[in-house]
């Protein structure tokens, strides 16, 4: 569509409801009413905010935005305070009085949604050594040395012949003059221990998988709207309000 100025090039009908921008994509909110000399726009759904933009700052309307040659400051000064409607509203309000308006509220909701993902745990098997004592009972054989002293008779030639028939020498020794020390070897069994490691026993792990069902509950919040609009009515007519209608 061409930029125009003029109300009649445009469908206004089509224009209620829709998005208004200003300059540089400034947002005007939804546009909420049109009238013969101003446009009303609503922005925001709690802290609500009402402009009265005159309708010669319309630019163009595609369809879908309603273009207006209005920035940010003039917006300020178009804004609605303190419940004061601009000057000229009482007529601008009714030449369209005979119009539907419709303001949209969402109502809001919790969908809960449960999926998986997968975690891993692990089992540690640990192997730590346990000491015991054993006791092992093993022979062992030694020499030992016995010393027996006898008398001898103190006839020599009765010692030699005794000496001779050992085969010992026939020569008798002189005694010693000084300390002799004589050595004789002993053997003896000592026990040798040795460690031999061996495998006791297997330890055989196996994974497998387990499917379960678990209960998930958990809290979600919904919004609910109700209204009150008994200021106006009878005390009769209280009583006798359908759903869905306010009047």
């Amino acid at each position: 569509m061409s930029t125009t100025n003029n109300k009649e090039n445009i469908d206004w009908n089509n224009v209620v409801k829709k998005g208004a921008i200003g300059i540089d994509g400034l947002d005007l909110g939804e546009v909420h009413e049109v009238g013969d000399t101003y446009v009303i726009t609503q922005k925001g759904l709690l802290n609500k905010k009402r402009y009265h933009i005159p309708i010669s700052s319309v630019e163009s309307f595609d369809g879908d935005l309603l273009k207006m040659r209005v920035n940010e400051v003039e917006l300020h000064g178009y804004e609605e305070g303190g419940g004061q409607k601009f000057e000229g509203y009482s007529s601008f309000k009714s030449s369209d009085m005979s119009k539907e308006l419709e303001t949209k509220i969402p109502v809001m909701g919790e969908s809960l949604d449960v999926s998986k993902r997968l975690t891993e745990d692990n089992v540690d098997i640990i192997k730590e050594p346990v000491k015991e004592t054993k006791t092992v009972e093993i022979e062992l054989s030694r020499e030992m040395v016995t010393i027996e002293r006898r008398p001898v008779n103190n006839d020599l030639s009765s010692y030699k012949s005794s000496m001779q028939s050992s085969d010992q020498s026939s020569s008798l020794e002189e005694p010693v003059d000084s300390r002799t020390e004589i050595s004789i070897p002993l053997k003896r069994e000592e026990p040798v221990v040795t460690k031999t490691p061996y495998v006791k026993e297997e330890v055989i792990v196996r994974k497998r998988p387990i499917t379960e069902t678990k209960t998930i509950t958990e809290e979600i919040t919904t919004e609910n709207i109700n209204y009150n609009n008994q200021a106006n009515q009878k005390p009769e007519e209280r009583n006798n309000i359908k759903d869905g209608e306010i009047s």
